[in-house]
């Protein structure tokens, strides 16, 4: 049996969700805090309803904050060095309506450090024009441009790398071997990129002169960077961040782990056709149906592991729909083919839409770049 590992930078094995909480350390979300978000935003999303986004470190303690008229604000990241998949889009589309309800700025850390100093297949070159394809894409997703500003670590280097070094002091390489299963043939820039990582947790404070929580939804593998970085945070003087974790949206083909733009052919990209898309969907995306439909309208679908279903929770907000369609799949009433294509016509609409604003993106970057 493949041993579970679920770190930055790999992830294998079968992801038991229960033993990553006790493992890292984290709290379930519980009632008491949806209900506490839901009188603040007037409404749950489905992704915490639906415990896709399931877990978090200091959920309470912002809230407290926020319920007494203190404000927060918001980080996330990505790494360029492939196109966005819809396993981005998803993490990212949950980042917007926090941003859109709790009225808070957002700052985006675009790391062509990182993916630079881990990948030996890509150039600098290559890395800065996937960092701008990016940006179009994040850009095209619909935050406030004059909430968010987009952190691109070698260009910001100016105000990052001064505050990297307090982190790095204060950081061993026992740490981050212990942590990423790092050896000693590691290059030495890899070893310090959690500084860099860590940086935007407090920057906008060191910037504001303020002290405001830092909310970081993220998937649940990043999680190790802020574990080791929670506590040097708070040694140099700032708030330790509170953290959102999200489970992983399952790869097209049905294996475990999690969703990447690696193998692209089984990937759905956000600048895939309506034609690409049906093509994947219905060539790979794994079906919980029986063998025959004779057999299937016997004994009804699997939902669990149908990804077409499973899918369908991230793209089909309306609750009452997707009980339905779990309803009929699981009796034997819908067969996997017409799942998959109520999945495809939710996701061409989503593309569709999100192409369109992609177009107008390249006009709006400079708005979003942060000027240092």
């Amino acid at each position: 049996m493949t041993k579970t590992k679920v770190n930055p930078y790999e992830v294998q094995g079968e992801i038991n969700y229960d033993r990553l909480i006790k493992e890292f350390g984290i709290k379930k979300i519980d009632k008491e805090l949806l209900t506490r978000i839901k009188k603040i935003t007037g409404e749950i999303h489905p992704y915490l309803r639906r415990e896709i986004f399931f877990a978090h470190r200091d959920l309470e303690k912002l809230l407290d904050a926020y319920e007494s008229g203190q404000k927060f604000f918001l980080y996330t990241g990505c790494g360029p060095s492939g196109p966005i998949h819809l396993g981005h889009y998803s993490v990212w589309s949950f980042v917007k309506w926090l941003q859109d309800k709790f009225d808070v700025e957002l700052w985006f850390q675009f790391t062509d450090d990182e993916k630079f100093l881990y990948l030996k297949n890509k150039t600098y070159e290559e890395i800065q024009d996937w960092t701008k394809q990016n940006m179009l894409d994040v850009a095209a997703l619909g935050f406030n441009p004059e909430k968010t500003h987009f952190l691109i670590d070698t260009k910001h280097a100016d105000i990052m790398y001064p505050e990297a070094i307090r982190v790095a002091k204060k950081i061993t390489f026992s740490t981050i071997k212990a942590s990423f299963g790092f050896t000693d043939s590691n290059n030495i820039g890899s070893i310090f990129y959690t500084a860099m990582q860590t940086v935007p947790i407090f920057l906008p404070n060191v910037l504001n002169k303020k002290s405001e929580y830092c909310l970081i939804p993220l998937a649940i593998d990043q999680d190790p960077h802020f574990r080791i970085s929670r506590d040097v945070v708070q040694k140099l003087g700032h708030k330790k961040p509170t953290i959102l974790h999200a489970k992983f949206m399952s790869p097209l083909t049905g294996a475990t782990g999690k969703s990447s733009s690696s193998n692209s052919s089984k990937t759905i990209l956000m600048t895939d056709s309506p034609s690409t898309i049906k093509t994947k969907i219905n060539k790979y995306a794994f079906s919980g149906g029986q063998e025959t439909t004779e057999e299937h309208r016997k004994k009804g679908g699997n939902t669990e592991t149908d990804v077409a279903c499973q899918w369908l929770k991230y793209f089909e907000w309306d609750d009452e729909k997707l009980e339905k369609i779990y309803k009929e799949y699981s009796s034997g009433k819908l067969l996997s083919g017409e799942v998959k294509a109520i999945l495809i016509e939710k996701i061409n609409g989503i593309l569709s839409e999100h192409q369109e604003r992609r177009k107008d993106a390249e006009n709006q970057l400079d708005k979003f770049i942060f000027k240092s």
